[in-house]
């Protein structure tokens, strides 16, 4: 049991910005280890994902949001609530934008939630690796600066690694005494059963074309260590689609799609879970889930965010 002690500093930090700026990969990178799921398209993240990393005296928890975005349906009305919801309650932000893009509505009204909660935030910089010229970088550091005092202003890059350990130093600088409220071997606070459905989910995204990702929802039945002591586990996880015609994509040509799913979302859960698994999967037609709520509130979403 780990020993607390008063003079252990905490910092909860919610990680916001508009949809496909990089905060899961972001999220990622700072714990040292995959929580959140990525994919290169837009909303990928629908709730709130809590990750923690302790460093000495130092405990960051941080709550992965969705990107906000303008809700086309009582799936995006729960996202958007999730996102200021998550504002309102924590120490800090981070805020992370794109490198070498112009100033969002998105960023403008985070900003001004930040400024009304007068709430520290810290900026990121994210995907400076994509950028070739550095003087448009600090243009862009030089706009946002302009707009809210950040604590700190970092240019990092996700995917390299490139700063991120000196947004993590800026970020600790955040921490206030009172103790950890976290173990300090905890990564993250969802469940195995959340985190195998979004290892499915983060593979339906990647793999699958336009409109239909979106459309996709997973829910995981059953997940069990056998007792034969074979340390397998077995998990049998079903996918939600919006249409008949989804499901015939979903499956492939004589499943090849979601033979390919399945290998590829084993192969995430046995390096995560560090164990074998037996994975199933099977794809039903839910019409309109997004849109009702006795669905979603199955799938683990609150009914209470979707009202408009």
């Amino acid at each position: 049991m780990t020993e607390w002690k008063q003079s252990d500093r905490t910092a909860f930090i919610a990680i916001v910005g508009r949809p496909n700026v990089g905060k899961s990969s972001l999220l990622n990178a700072m714990l040292g280890q995959k929580v959140a799921i990525v994919s290169n398209k837009p909303q990928t993240t629908r709730t709130r994902i809590m990750g923690v990393l302790t460093e000495g005296a130092d405990q960051l928890v941080f709550i992965d949001t969705p990107g906000l975005h303008k809700p086309k349906n009582k799936l995006g009305n729960y996202m958007v609530k999730s996102v200021t919801e998550s504002v309102a309650g924590v120490d800090a932000c981070l805020l992370v934008v794109e490198a070498d893009k112009k100033i969002s509505p998105a960023d403008r009204e985070l900003i001004e939630k930040f400024r009304a909660l007068d709430l520290p935030a810290v900026l990121a910089i994210n995907k400076i690796d994509a950028v070739k010229e550095k003087s448009v970088l600090m243009e862009q550091i030089e706009a946002m600066s302009a707009l809210y005092d950040f604590e700190a202003v970092v240019p990092v890059s996700a995917l390299s690694g490139s700063g991120v350990t000196t947004l993590v130093e800026e970020l600790k600088k955040l921490c206030v005494e009172g103790g950890h409220f976290f173990p300090e071997d905890t990564l993250t606070d969802q469940p195995e059963r959340v985190l195998a459905g979004e290892i499915v989910r983060e593979k339906l995204l990647r793999l699958l074309d336009k409109e239909i990702p979106h459309g996709v929802a997973v829910s995981v039945e059953r997940m069990r260590e056998r007792e034969d002591g074979s340390g397998i586990t077995d998990i049998d996880a079903t996918i939600y689609c919006e249409r008949d015609s989804h499901k015939a994509i979903i499956i492939g040509k004589k499943g090849s799609m979601l033979k390919k799913v399945g290998m590829l979302a084993r192969g995430d859960m046995e390096r995560f879970f560090d164990c074998k698994i037996n994975l199933q999967l099977w794809v039903k037609v839910k019409e309109d889930w997004r849109n009702r709520q006795n669905i979603l509130h199955a799938l683990g979403y609150d009914k209470t965010d979707f009202e408009t």
